[in-house]
């Protein structure tokens, strides 16, 4: 088997490995054996799929692990390193538990192609590493591996492919690999290395060359690439460009078809990308550029991906009927900018038009509707007025919220219709929700919240299958949120967040108003996938954590949503996919709260503050075992607080201030440990953290903090995935992202157009 048809075929059939030797097949199995096999894979069906052996000698050369199937320490004794005829072996995506990487990887002598991405590895590469001689592609990135690059590489010569990125590799940037003539796909990005960049290049076949985030040590100049004339796609990121090259005509290859500038220090848009006629993929996001975008930039012909996000511009030079709408753009990112005045035409082909976080003004442009494919469409944080569109059911994401929007939501949802996300809160909206909304069987994100809607509690989106978010906050709705078919439960069948605060609803809440709600009701079960172990894509790892649009191949929507929390009131935070929350605070509810609230075991914040609940609160809160925030405030409850609230070891926020509650306060750390304003307001609470004593003669001991309270499920969720604890929500704004880094171009563009050579 050739080495060009090896690479290429990287996934076989079962019967591929009905050819291989007994003892080869006894040795895959212990090895196998050696690890916890997921059970989202199909055991040995799925682990032999990607096995191939020698037709001749029947030995394995080539093994493929699926990802995500393997947990545990990959050992120096593993029987994998008993495969010594292996020519191809790819583990990545799968964990092995923040284990060193083996030394014995050296014993392989044959191996050509090694794929290591994303498998939680750490500390020094063994310097055996240099004894596989016969690599043509290394792929270790993703992981927290250090060491001096320069000593660990510069045996290894036939390199063709060369990924080390997003690791903790040190010293300098190793000037030997610029020389390899080989060398096709080079990566070296977000390491630890420094130095400069001097020519020349001898990199005549270069086409993939990424060095983003290290620290160059002078202004970069962009004309030393000009000498490689394969290049298609060049990832400068994070590096201080020297503003001469950017007014430069420079002499850049005519095959660059991917241009990635992010954070380099830019302040004027960059003449030379005028003669970059091939130029499929432009991002120049998080710089400093100001003034108008040029003219000419939509004139570039194979321009479909443009990214211009954070920078300073305030408009556009030539007209605004007909600048954009030539172009052959696709996906187009403006947001966090200045731009003012009206809002241009589209281009014809847009698929992704993200402008929010502007000063445009003015109507919608009616030429929106023609856009027929047209998916995203987010012009939020602007100062639009008007009417809505009339064309929201033919978009995925519509997300105009904070404008100055004026009339009634469109009643133009037909059946079939795309809507998946609907955003329109903080307008000047009147009406009624329009029925047609039932109609949008994909719907799953609804927001209309802080607008003059003035309806009844729309019952009706209950048929909505995939539903998971309603927010209705600080409108005019009104009258009862139970069935109006008798007493029952709300049930909608997948929905997490429900928010109707601040509004009119009246009227009680049967026993069982809780039950039947299958997505709050279930406790989480899979938490692995939340808590940092590496998937088969960097975008599914996102899709794991946060709502959203996943479904293109070009872009990934994460939902945004305002919420109250722990008494903090959050503006615009992106949504953990696990996260579930009721809100009734802020109408004319009474009565008793029902038992059924104990069935919501997934439920992490609750607020029914001022609002006239009476009787007891219930025991049943005790089930609520996930629950975080707690807010039962201004109501009429009375009687003692269940002494089983301290068995919620998550809870960090309680308020049950400004009620008729009487006796001891339940002495658990997470309830003792908050502010007495929380319990103000009951003459008759006694105990800590007030200073009414209960006079008990044996008053209860405090409790000792268990290891995961004072911090709750978000301490060891949110720093199982490195995002810090108590955040609930991303700490940005969430936005439309291009998957260019590396999935979307790295992995369809790069692999398939520009290498040929098998997956990187």
């Amino acid at each position: 088997m050739s080495i060009l048809s090896l690479l290429i075929t990287t996934t076989t059939n079962l019967v591929a490995a009905q050819g291989c030797r007994p003892d080869q097949t006894e040795t895959l199995k212990r090895f196998k054996n050696e690890f916890t096999f997921s059970s989202s894979c199909s055991d040995d069906a799925d682990f032999l799929r990607g096995v191939t052996c020698d037709n001749v000698t029947g030995a394995v050369t080539m093994l493929k692990l699926p990802s995500g199937c393997l947990r545990g320490t990959l050992r120096d004794n593993s029987s994998l390193f008993e495969l010594s005829h292996l020519r191809y072996l790819n583990l990545s995506f799968n964990d092995f538990a923040s284990s060193p990487l083996p030394s014995s990887f050296g014993q392989l002598h044959n191996l050509e192609v090694l794929l290591l991405s994303s498998n939680g590895f750490l500390g020094q590469v063994p310097s055996s590493i240099r004894n596989l001689t016969k690599l043509t592609q290394l792929q270790l990135s993703h992981n927290k591996l250090t060491g001096d690059l320069t000593l660990l590489l510069q045996n290894l010569t036939s390199l063709v492919a060369l990924d080390v990125s997003s690791n903790e590799f040190y010293g300098t940037i190793p000037s030997f690999l610029f020389t390899l003539s080989s060398l096709s796909y080079f990566d070296l990005s977000e390491n630890h290395l420094s130095g400069s960049l001097q020519t020349p290049f001898s990199l005549p076949n270069l086409r993939v060359l990424r060095l983003s985030y290290l620290n160059i040590t002078h202004q970069l100049d962009l004309r030393i690439f000009s000498s490689l004339k394969s290049l298609s796609y060049l990832d400068l990121s994070g590096i201080s460009l020297a503003p001469t090259s950017m007014f430069s005509d420079i002499d850049f290859t005519k095959n660059l078809n991917v241009l990635i500038l992010l954070e380099c220090n830019i302040s004027k848009f960059p003449r030379f990308v005028r003669s970059l006629k091939n130029l499929e993929y432009l991002n120049l996001s998080h710089n400093r550029i100001k003034g108008n975008v040029p003219d000419w930039l939509w004139s570039l012909p194979r321009l479909t991906t443009l990214y211009l996000f954070n920078n300073s511009f305030t408009g556009f030079e030539g007209s605004l009927d007909h600048v954009l709408a030539n172009s052959p753009v696709q996906v187009l990112d403006m947001s966090y900018n200045s731009f003012r005045g009206s809002f241009p035409n589209p281009p014809r082909f847009i698929i992704n038009l993200s402008a929010w976080n502007n000063s445009f003004t003015g109507e919608i442009p009616l030429s929106t509707c023609n856009r027929t494919f047209l998916d995203v469409l987010d012009l939020s944080y602007n100062n639009f007025t008007g009417l809505l569109p009339p064309c929201l059911g033919n978009m995925n994401v519509v997300t105009l919220r904070k404008n100055k929007l004026e009339g009634s939501i469109p009643d133009v949802f037909y059946i079939g219709a795309s809507t998946q996300t609907l955003d329109v809160g903080y307008n000047q909206l009147t009406g009624k929700l329009p029925r047609s909304l039932r109609n949008c069987s994909l719907l799953r994100f609804l927001s209309v919240d802080d607008n003059r809607i003035s309806d009844s509690f729309p019952f009706w989106l209950k048929a909505l299958p995939s539903l998971k978010v309603l927010t209705l906050r600080s409108n005019r709705f009104h009258g009862p949120i139970s069935p109006p078919d008798g007493p029952g439960p709300l049930a909608f069948p997948k929905l997490q967040i429900l928010e109707i605060s601040q509004n009119r609803f009246t009227g009680s809440l049967p026993k069982n108003y809780f039950e039947n709600w299958s997505a709050t009701s279930l406790k989480p079960n899979d938490e692995e996938k939340y808590i940092g172990n590496y998937t088969s894509e960097e975008y599914i790892y996102e899709e794991n954590m946060y709502m959203g649009d996943y479904t293109s191949a070009k872009y990934m929507y994460q939902d945004t949503l305002d919420l109250q929390y722990k008494g903090l009131y959050m503006e615009q935070g992106k949504v953990l996919t696990f996260y579930s929350a009721i809100d009734f605070s802020g109408n004319k509810l009474e009565g008793e709260i029902p038992e059924s609230i104990g069935l919501l075991k997934a439920l992490i914040a609750l607020n029914l503050s001022s609002n006239s609940f009476t009787g007891h609160i219930p025991m049943s809160f005790a089930n609520v075992s996930e629950l975080e925030s707690l807010d039962l405030s201004k109501n009429k409850l009375s009687g003692e607080i269940p002494q089983e609230l301290k068995r919620l070891s998550y809870l960090a926020y309680i308020d049950v201030s400004d009620n008729q509650l009487t006796g001891e306060i339940p002495q658990g750390t997470q309830i003792i440990g908050q502010p007495k304003s929380s319990f103000e307001g009951n003459l008759g609470l006694c105990g800590l953290p007030l200073e009414e004593s209960c006079f008990t003669e044996n008053t209860p001991s405090i409790e000792e903090p268990d290891e995961e309270e004072d911090g709750g499920v978000l301490k060891w969720r949110a720093v199982a995935i490195g995002y810090g604890p108590g955040v609930l929500f991303g700490l940005a704004i969430g936005y439309v992202v291009a998957l260019y880094k590396p999935e979307w171009f790295i992995k369809n563009y790069i692999q398939n157009r520009l290498l040929g050579i098998g997956r990187l």
